[in-house]
């Protein structure tokens, strides 16, 4: 039994508290906490309605960006783990925290500094040494991509394959949630992610590619043909890290037409940009005012229609003969608003997000200093996907998606 700390009451944070909530012989006490306690507030509700038998959860306010506010929560609390749902921007705020404190840490996606979109792990695994002589764990990007992308190429890697030649990672988001234009997730983060140049590995280094310039059908299943893009994505720097005999890795993302139109638009008028720009004598970053006049994430759970359809597509060698294998899950938006008030997406980051800590608490994956999922027995944490609602599907020497050289 063990206290966790969540940071981030956006919609991930809903669901990893419901989550954390079903598993009280391991979470025995939680805290969330954010910027704005009200919102931490009505989650701990929904959440007591939901388990009116266990212990309450707890809330707090504070700035993930502050430092000393969070170590002094956390000596507070005294919690086992941190789990970070917040802003990518804050992650090594946090990470030091945990580390003058001496308490684990788990986060969903990697550090990313504010004033510049750049999605590399180096940042964070510049605390390796540091960790391992505080005797704590870090685990890094345990959502689903990263987090169970990563888990699903070492299932593959360990039960199928002798040697993994080909890895591509797909993601679909065939739901409809009715708005003209919203993002599933934080939209300074999502939208910074797309208006990158592409990025993907082949023999031996990364070639470069204009935003969304490189796209085909790939035909998802129970979904069918959605048009999906290729983009850079950042489980694949840890990815070809950890399996260096990798000679392509790419990631493919579905955006609709409607989608693609608005944020072109966006783009042209530089309401999608970064740099802070002079409004009646205020610096002002346009991005972030974009995301202000969207709609909140979180909000867009009630009546959302569809499915997402995320796996890894992969073409290697078993036995001395060529292997095809796809590993996948579905998830359905109108189902998990039934279970925890949240739309799919929120859902398929937050519930990895518990499995990470559950692992971590209960000894399964634990080990001082800084890692990625994949680096761990994936064995126990694909079991509890199919307990704790990701079910997970394969399709063995079947065609895929795309065409794999000799």
């Amino acid at each position: 039994m063990s206290k966790v700390l969540i940071i981030g009451a956006g919609g991930v944070g809903n669901v990893v508290a419901h989550k954390c909530a079903q598993v009280s012989s391991v979470f025995s006490e939680i805290m969330l906490a954010s910027r704005t306690k009200a919102k931490c507030d009505q989650i701990a509700r929904d959440v007591a309605e939901k388990f009116p038998d266990r212990k309450p959860i707890q809330t707090a306010q504070v700035d993930a960006d502050q430092v000393p506010e969070l170590v002094a929560l956390i000596k507070k609390f005294q919690p086992e783990l941190v789990i970070n749902v917040a802003l990518p921007y804050q992650d090594l705020t946090i990470m030091d925290a945990c580390l003058e404190t001496k308490v684990h840490y788990l986060d969903t996606a990697n550090y990313e500094p504010k004033d510049v979109a750049k999605f590399e792990y180096k940042w964070q695994w510049a605390y390796q040494d540091r960790f391992k002589e505080a005797g704590i764990m870090a685990l890094l990007g345990c959502g689903f991509d990263p987090g169970v992308t990563g888990v699903f190429t070492a299932y593959a890697q360990k039960h199928h394959f002798d040697t993994i030649h080909y890895l591509d990672i797909v993601d679909c988001n065939a739901g409809d949630h009715g708005k003209a234009f919203a993002t599933n997730f934080n939209p300074e983060i999502n939208i910074r992610e797309i208006t990158q140049n592409g990025r993907y590995w082949e023999n031996g280094q990364w070639k470069e590619t204009k935003p969304l310039e490189i796209h085909q059908p790939v035909d998802y299943p129970e979904v069918g043909p959605k048009e999906s893009y290729l983009l850079y994505h950042e489980e694949l720097e840890s990815l070809t890290k950890n399996f260096p005999h990798l000679k392509r890795a790419r990631f493919w993302m579905t955006f609709g037409q409607e989608y693609i139109k608005h944020l072109t638009v966006l783009q042209n008028v530089g309401m999608t940009s970064i740099k802070p720009i002079k409004f009646q004598g205020q610096d002002i970053v346009p991005l972030e005012f974009l995301k202000a006049v969207l709609p909140e994430p979180s909000s867009l759970g009630e009546g959302y229609q569809g499915k997402t359809s995320i796996g890894c597509q992969i073409k290697g060698i078993k036995d001395g003969k060529e292997k095809t294998y796809f590993v996948y899950n579905n998830c359905d938006h109108a189902e998990v608003y039934k279970e925890v008030k949240a739309q799919a997406v929120s859902y398929t980051t937050g519930v990895p997000a518990m499995i990470g800590g559950l692992m971590m608490l209960t000894g399964k994956w634990m080990q001082p200093g800084v890692y990625n999922v994949e680096e761990f027995d994936p064995d126990p944490f694909m079991d509890a996907l199919n307990q704790y609602g990701l079910p997970w599907h394969e399709i063995i020497n079947e065609p895929l998606a795309f065409t794999y050289p000799d």
